[in-house]
């Protein structure tokens, strides 16, 4: 009876933990297929970018625009741009600055355009609507290295990887457990773990300073 039920108790945490197993694989398989990419790019980053390429675009206010700006009650150092101003820009220049701090001072407005993969900024003269807009881009290795990092790329980017750290770790946890109830016909699975986890302390203990 007590074999009995020690099977079941074993055949039900089998069935769940490999179900878990590769929901959790299944989901996060293209996500860690691109992290692990992007961590050989960015471990080689010297040797594999290449020259960044920048853009510059000029254009100029609407007299009316320009007019609504200069009637504008006189902003902080760093706020947003009016929304007038938000929609002209996205309109004419494709820029997307809602909600963005740009610096204010009393001849020009100057607004930071990071993003992945490059960089940009803007200026806007203020007395005679002269914009100005330098954009670079680094190419699609840095794009993909900067998704890795999260640099640049939005709150919803930053929850896609709060997701898929989850369910790396629903893959990696149960994993374990999968590993601790088939190790007894396997004699190599705790020394492979074990080695998993001294290599890397090593390396960092002896190497990384």
């Amino acid at each position: 009876m007590r074999l009995t039920s020690d099977r079941s108790r074993r055949n039900f945490w089998l069935k769940h933990l490999h179900r878990w197993h590769w929901i959790s694989a299944a989901a996060c398989l293209v996500g860690m297929l691109l992290f692990a990419a992007t961590g050989i790019t960015l471990n080689h980053a010297g040797g594999i970018e290449g020259a960044p390429i920048v853009t510059v675009t000029d254009a100029r206010l609407p007299a009316p625009l320009l007019s609504r700006l200069a009637a504008e009650p006189p902003p902080d150092d760093r706020s947003p741009l009016p929304a007038f101003l938000a929609d002209w820009l996205a309109t004419a220049l494709a820029v997307s600055a809602e909600g963005r701090a740009a610096e204010w001072s009393a001849d020009e407005i100057y607004l930071s355009l990071p993003r992945p993969g490059g960089d940009g900024w803007m200026t806007i003269d203020r007395d005679d609507g002269t914009v100005r807009l330098e954009v670079t881009d680094r190419g699609w290795i840095s794009w993909l290295n900067d998704l890795h990092k999260g640099r640049n790329a939005g709150p919803a980017w930053s929850a896609f990887i709060d997701v898929f750290a989850v369910a790396c770790l629903v893959f990696c946890v149960t994993g374990l457990f999968l590993l601790q109830l088939h190790a007894g016909g396997r004699p190599a699975t705790w020394p492979l773990v074990g080695l998993g986890l001294v290599a890397p302390l090593l390396l960092a203990l002896l190497f990384v300073h």
